[in-house]
This record gives C-alpha cells, structure tokens and sequence, in this order.
C-alpha cells in the first residue's frame, strides 16, 4: 500500500510531554545542550574534557587544536548551556588564579548518551554485517 492509498483516520495520535511537570530544566534548556554539541568544535572540546577529567584553558587549547578567539567562543557557550563547569584556582608556584575546566555530570550523559551512542551502534552494525 503506498503512503497515496491510505485512508485518512481523522485522528493524529499526540506524543506525550517530553519532560515530567516537575523536571530540573525546561525542554529549551535541554535542546541548547543539544545544540552546544552539535557543534564539531564543541563536541571535541567536551570529548577531550570527558577523557582528561579536568584540563587547563592552555592544554584543553592545544589538545583541540583551534585558533584562541574560536576556543573560547565554543568554551563559553559550552559553560553557559551547563556541559562544563569552570573554576579558578591557585597553583602553588603562582602569583595569580588559573581557569580549569570539567565535564559536568549532564556533559558526560548527553555525550556517552547522544551522540557516542549513536556512534557506537554504527560501529556495532558494520561489525555485524561486513
């Protein structure tokens, strides 16, 4: 039967709500997570982030290998949607405060969960069937 042939039922079936009435974000919070990864730049960072645990501004930097205006650009907004975490400490052998960034909880999830995953059942899939 093609898409053509089927009879209109006069009833759309709607999807339940996304989120719970008392969930912790609101579903826009959730899609600029979505979005802040969705970013190849972003996504590295945070994936260099998840591997390292925490990492300077310096070494984050030349790990991901991008120019310092566009670094910062995708850091910050990867901090501003709640994906990483920022603090300042004072290393021993300094004068002043350093900047170190960290996965936060939601950062590991949406990527472990998201993307990676979807990742992961390709490989499994190619494993699978080539």
């Amino acid at each position: 039967m093609s898409e053509t042939d089927r009879q209109p039922t006069g009833e759309v079936r709607q999807p339940d709500p996304p989120l719970p009435e008392e969930s912790g974000l609101t579903l826009e919070e959730y899609l600029a997570m979505q979005q802040a990864i969705g970013h190849p730049t972003r996504f590295r960072i945070l994936r260099t982030l998840v591997a390292n645990e925490e990492l300077s501004a310096a070494d984050l930097k030349a790990a991901v290998d991008v120019e310092s205006h566009n670094f910062h650009y995708h850091l910050d907004e990867l901090v501003d949607v709640g994906l990483v975490d920022k603090r300042q400490r004072r290393t021993a052998d300094s004068q002043g405060f350093y900047t170190y960034y960290r996965p936060t909880a939601m950062g590991r999830g949406i990527l472990e969960h998201g993307v990676e995953e979807l990742m992961r059942r390709e490989r499994e899939f190619n494993d699978a069937y080539s």
